[in-house]
C-alpha cells in the first residue's frame, strides 16, 4: 500500500481515477481529495486535541482535533483512521464510528497551501494515553468539550495574514491570531448537535 499517495474525488466522493504524491499535491491549487477527520474521546467524555508538528507542510504549529489524514488508494477510510491513529499517536483503537458522512471543506491558504478535502468525520474511544510521533504531533492534551468549543469560538477567524507566512510561537502565545485549525472551527457547528458526539460526551 502506498500511503504516500492520495486519491482525488468528485463532489460525490467518487474517485476520479487520478492519484498524486501526498506532499506535492498540497499546494496553492489543491484539488478535492479523499480525507478523514477523527475526534477521540475517553471515558470522562474529554476530547483529545493535538498540536501539529512544525515540520508538517500543512497547518504546522496549530492546534487541531485528534487526528486527520488521507486514505491510500483502495484503502477504506476506517482502516486509514486506525492506521493514522497508530502512526501519529500510538493508539490501537477499534471503536470508531462515522458521525458525519458528507463533509467537504476548502480552507483559506495557510503558508501558501490550500486544503481541499472530502472529509467524513469520525469519533473514536480509548482510555489509553497517546505515545506521540514527534514528526506528526508536538503536544497533546485531553480537554472538556465545553472548553474546546469555547476556545474555538474565541479564536480569531481571519487567516488572511498567514497566506504566505507562518506565525511564530511567540505570536501564537501573545497576539490575537489563529491558534486552531480552520477545519476544526468549520466542523464545530456540525458537531455541536450531533447525536453520536453527544453520546461520547457521556461516560461510556
Amino acid at each position: 500500500m502506498r500511503d504516500d499517495l492520495i486519491y482525488f474525488v468528485d463532489q460525490n466522493d467518487q474517485p476520479t481515477g487520478e492519484t498524486g504524491d501526498k506532499l506535492a499535491s498540497h499546494n496553492s491549487e489543491t484539488k478535492l481529495h479523499a480525507a478523514f477527520s477523527c475526534y477521540v474521546f475517553n471515558e470522562k467524555g474529554q476530547v483529545l486535541v493535538t498540536k501539529r508538528a512544525h515540520v508538517k507542510k500543512v497547518w504546522h504549529g496549530v492546534w487541531t482535533n485528534s487526528c486527520c489524514g488521507h486514505p491510500a488508494p483502495n484503502e477504506s477510510r476506517v482502516d486509514s483512521v486506525k492506521r493514522r491513529l497508530q502512526f501519529e499517536l500510538g493508539l490501537d483503537i477499534q471503536k470508531i464510528e462515522l458521525c458525519v458522512p458528507n463533509y467537504i471543506y476548502k480552507a483559506p491558504p495557510y503558508d501558501g497551501v490550500v486544503e481541499h478535502e472530502y472529509c467524513p468525520i469520525y469519533v473514536a474511544f480509548t482510555n489509553l494515553e497517546p505515545l506521540i510521533n514527534s514528526s506528526e504531533v508536538e503536544e497533546y492534551k485531553w480537554i472538556e468539550w465545553d472548553e474546546y468549543t469555547n476556545q474555538l469560538k474565541n479564536d480569531p477567524n481571519d487567516y488572511s495574514m498567514f497566506s504566505h507566512s507562518v506565525p511564530s510561537d511567540k505570536e501564537l502565545d501573545v497576539l490575537e491570531i489563529p491558534k486552531w485549525s480552520w477545519w476544526c472551527k468549520d466542523q464545530l457547528s456540525i458537531l455541536e448537535n450531533n447525536n453520536i458526539v453527544k453520546k461520547y460526551l457521556k461516560i461510556l
